[in-house]
């Protein structure tokens, strides 16, 4: 055993050691390839998720024994992320308008957001009301210490392969939601998009079929094209702040001077049949209102910065 924590503590050492190096000549060596900031930020990701990871596993145990994991478990360790991520990669998310508001606002709902890069899970911390769950992939559950935490804090796992287990992990999630009142978050597209322009992939049904059973509002928040910032594809990494839109459907989204009134979806009284109807409509609001984030000057500025 005490072998395990040597090769550990080496593997660590080594490991911050080739990170604060990368960082070092980002930093101070002007003719340092892009590659290089992109490796530092990329190893400072991971490091401070596994970290905070570790730490919600602590924390959900805790509350857990206290019968208060739900309510704060998955809240706690996303504000963490989110302020060890400011830190360590340079990266925040700015919530406009009313948005906090709103997510700490009426509960339970669904809150569907866009799906672009690893990246998210730090948006993830930055918007995260408390007294909500995150549906993830059940491979996920077996991940050191991402997994453990996901699966004590209560976290939604969706088997992808086996539909008749998905629909029935959806049917306990709305029965929760129902019971203690738990929003829960869901990425609609299923998978991350890499794109560098605004756009969407198409959006699965299971948020909707979700808002539906449990009869809750829906909550789109959308954050404006990261690809600044983050771009897998380019090898790019840099800090910067990336703007996050959330509005219910019934409210007003503002960009620039242009007021876009978005029409009621309600979901209570809605059947099977309007699904799609629902689905589209809110893909459409989310994918207008990304647009008009690209359109803000800000973007144009954030961008030159983030460069």
């Amino acid at each position: 055993m005490w072998t395990i924590f040597q090769y550990l503590g080496y593997f660590l050492a080594a490991y911050t050691l080739v990170m604060l190096s990368s960082f070092g000549l980002h930093s101070f060596v002007p003719q340092a390839p892009q590659i290089v900031g992109f490796i530092a930020r990329s190893m400072s990701a991971y490091l401070s998720l596994m970290v905070c990871a570790a730490y919600g596993t602590v924390a959900s145990l805790i509350l857990r024994a206290l019968g208060l994991h739900y309510q704060y478990a998955q809240w706690t360790t996303a504000r963490a992320f989110a302020y060890v991520g400011a830190l360590t990669m340079g990266v925040k998310f700015k919530i406009l308008d009313n948005g906090r508001e709103i997510l700490d606002g009426k509960r339970p709902v669904v809150i569907v957001a866009n799906h672009q890069t690893e990246l998210d899970v730090l948006m993830l911390g930055w918007i995260w009301p408390q007294h909500c769950s995150v549906t993830a992939k059940k491979s996920l559950r077996n991940v050191p210490f991402l997994g453990w935490f996901m699966a004590l804090s209560g976290a939604i796992f969706i088997d992808r392969v086996d539909r008749t287990q998905a629909v029935k992990a959806f049917e306990g999630a709305a029965d929760a939601m129902k019971q203690i009142g738990q929003s829960v978050l869901i990425f609609p597209e299923g998978t991350r998009s890499y794109s560098a322009e605004p756009m969407l992939l198409p959006f699965k049904k299971g948020a909707f079929h979700l808002a539906l059973q449990a009869g809750v509002d829906i909550v789109p928040v959308v954050a404006e094209n990261y690809s600044g910032v983050l771009n897998i594809k380019a090898r790019r990494f840099n800090s910067g702040t990336i703007r996050v839109k959330g509005k219910r459907l019934m409210d007003v989204f503002t960009c620039l001077n242009i007021s876009v009134v978005l029409e009621p979806i309600p979901t209570k009284g809605l059947t099977v049949a309007d699904v799609d109807k629902l689905t589209r409509d809110t893909r459409d609001k989310m994918l207008k209102a990304l647009q008009d984030l690209a359109q803000d000057p800000e973007a144009a500025t954030n961008a030159k910065k983030t460069s």
